[in-house]
């Protein structure tokens, strides 16, 4: 047996898992979430009860530092050499990655330039790989794991841009997704819960404060809806999602702001944040909604379904039909009244329909939430990035 922790940085989140390979028995788990807000949450699973603290986490250093001191503190390692490696979710590595790799220093280079590609995530990616080199001896082995290596399958028509294909040639501008591993996993599961298929049309939602969603096809991802960086696509947390290009040079000129100050704008303060004005944070809008009738929550579930169904109607038609559209990830997983929206918005075109009861129901556990007269199954996969990671983690290290 080795221990591998799998490391899941997000935007504002840090996910992670300490499990015994290749039993994939998982030891303890955790979430640090709210990162660079006014008041983080940190949680982690001790004996199998969640001990959950609420601080100030600034940034991903200090969310690292939190995790790494639980562990010992809680005596859920007795030190850290007791890790024998790490994984890392690393969100962009462009056309040099299309697959996991072992880390070096060229990678580490790689996937720093690759910064501007994800700006948001890369950094974080990088801090919490260099937090772990430091803490932990230096022959505890780490690996990236990319997410945008399932997209590489991707042909070249959905891609490129209709832009001058030198931009592509030349620059390598061109679509490169993200959650892969998220995307990879949940078809995974949802095939098997087809009863292993050889041929599956799945469309993946993984809604989380970063939202994208994809079309898989035999186990294949024929395409996505994160774009050339993690920006593109559905409305999100706090990233905008698609907007009209022309709408960036019009907002410089009239806030008198630089293009990077208004990609700020599109990044950090737009999504579910910038139309609700309330938080990024789909619960606090739903609380806002249900306990206080606040339109500008209500607003915002509308709008968020209504992006994210036109996707699910274009892979529809991408795939020539579907069999099972899957939710997953922080919002999918648990906001029952937006699966409901988004389901609601495609049932008369495709003839799926959830049953309420079991749309309802809060589990762990993979389950189909569809009625039985539905066409298409809808099923509700809980993200498992971290067993993906750790897989890789092995694999590319011969543990």
């Amino acid at each position: 047996m080795v221990k591998v922790m799998a490391v899941n940085a997000g935007s504002s989140s840090l996910k992670f898992q300490l499990i015994n390979m290749p039993s994939e028995e998982v030891i303890t788990s955790g979430l640090v979430e709210r990162i660079g807000q006014e008041v983080g949450n940190f949680v982690i699973k001790v004996n199998g009860e969640k001990i959950q603290t609420q601080t100030p986490i600034p940034d991903h250093q200090v969310a690292v530092d939190l995790l790494l001191n639980a562990l010992v503190d809680h005596h859920i390692v007795e030190s850290l050499e007791e890790i024998d490696a790490v994984g890392h979710r690393v969100v962009h590595g462009g056309e040099d990655f299309d697959d996991s790799v072992v880390v070096d220093e060229e990678a580490v280079k790689k996937v720093a330039d690759l910064s501007e590609l994800a700006p948001l995530h890369n950094p974080a990616n990088i801090i919490g790989y260099k937090a772990f080199k430091e803490a932990l001896p230096d022959h505890v082995g780490h690996v990236f794991v990319f997410d945008t290596a399932f997209h590489q399958t991707l042909d070249k028509e959905r891609y490129l841009y209709p832009l001058p294909l030198e931009y592509y040639t030349d620059l390598k501008v061109r679509k490169y997704g993200a959650h892969g591993t998220s995307h990879k996993y949940v078809s995974q599961q949802a095939i098997e819960m087809l009863g292993n298929p050889k041929e599956s049309r799945i469309i993946v939602c993984h809604l989380g404060n970063g939202a994208s969603v994809s079309a898989v096809q035999d186990g294949k991802c024929i395409d996505t809806s994160m774009g050339f960086t993690p920006l593109a696509g559905v409305m999100m947390g706090t990233r905008s999602g698609d907007v009209d290009p022309s709408v960036m040079p019009y907002l410089c000129k009239k806030l008198n702001k630089t293009a990077d100050e208004v990609l700020e704008i599109y990044n950090k303060k737009s999504g579910m944040l910038g139309i609700s004005g309330i938080s990024s944070d789909s619960r606090d809008i739903e609380n806002a909604l249900f306990n206080e009738g606040n339109e500008r929550a209500l607003l915002t579930g509308l709008l968020y379904a209504r992006i994210v169904s036109k996707y699910i109607g274009q892979y529809y038609a991408e795939l020539g039909g579907c069999d099972a559209i899957c939710f997953t990830a922080g919002v999918g997983e648990n906001a029952a009244y937006l699966r409901r929206l988004i389901i609601d918005n495609v049932s008369r075109a495709f003839g799926v329909f959830l049953d309420e009861e079991l749309n309802s129901i809060r589990s762990d556990e993979n389950r189909v939430i569809s009625h039985q007269y539905s066409q298409i199954k809808v099923m509700v996969i809980p993200t498992n990035e971290e067993v993906m990671i750790a897989r890789d983690t092995v694999r590319l290290l011969d543990l």
